[in-house]
């Protein structure tokens, strides 16, 4: 089996059998994508630098023990599950997807967090109004999966869901040298700033220390706290 998170990422087999089932302008696409498992980028756990950033470096921002956190784009759940028994609070994905939601909702069910609680939503990110605001949010591929013609409303929206005082993380992969097509398309971490930077200060800005295998050397962490 290749190694669909090494050098060949987005020109493997799997990537281009999913691009031909998703139009990222049209969010039907990425239930057809589940039904079938045409989903490379699932990897089936918690990113390590998720975990270097609430565990290890726990010192360095004092993370929300209380509140809610959000994950847009959250596939199987499993950074929800993880940020709600790491953190202790509520924790909410959203998908377009109703099959993979389903999924998730089932291992949550079978496995539940030691603390705080995990619940998943079908939604259009673009469009959801929450009650309430986020304390933190976590983008690891939701970024890349999208149109870049998009990129402008993603920043608008993280401004409106976090709340002020609250954190967005943002895992930036695959940091490659320029394609063409997508998803995922092409990104480098400035492409953050222009949406962010009004609204949100740069707390941390480094190369993780823990990786995939694969992902060693193309991705980095940044850490937003809004203004």
């Amino acid at each position: 089996m290749p190694d669909l998170y090494g050098i060949g990422f987005v020109q493997s087999d799997a990537v281009q059998h999913m691009r031909k089932i998703v139009d990222p302008g049209v969010t039907s696409t990425w239930d057809d994508a589940w039904k079938v498992d045409a989903t490379p980028w699932a990897a089936g756990e918690v990113q390590p630098p998720l975990r270097e950033a609430i565990e290890v470096n726990r010192d360095e921002i004092k993370w929300p023990k209380t509140g809610r956190a959000l994950v847009p784009g959250c596939g199987l759940g499993y950074d929800v599950t993880y940020l709600a028994g790491t953190l202790g609070i509520n924790a909410l994905g959203l998908d377009a997807s109703q099959t993979v939601l389903d999924r998730a909702r089932a291992s949550v069910k079978e496995n539940p967090p030691p603390q705080g609680e995990a619940s998943f939503e079908v939604a259009n990110f673009f469009t959801y109004k929450p009650a309430e605001g986020f304390d933190l949010v976590y983008d690891y591929t939701f970024f890349v999966a999208i149109p870049p013609s998009l990129r402008g409303d993603w920043g608008k929206k993280m401004t409106e869901l976090i709340k002020p005082g609250g954190y967005l993380i943002t895992l930036v992969f695959p940091i490659d040298p320029y394609f063409e097509g997508g998803p995922p398309h092409y990104v480098q971490p400035e492409h953050y700033d222009e949406y962010l930077s009004s609204a949100f200060d740069k707390v941390v800005d480094r190369v993780p220390e823990m990786s995939a295998p694969g992902h060693v050397g193309r991705e980095r962490l940044i850490v937003w706290k809004r203004v």
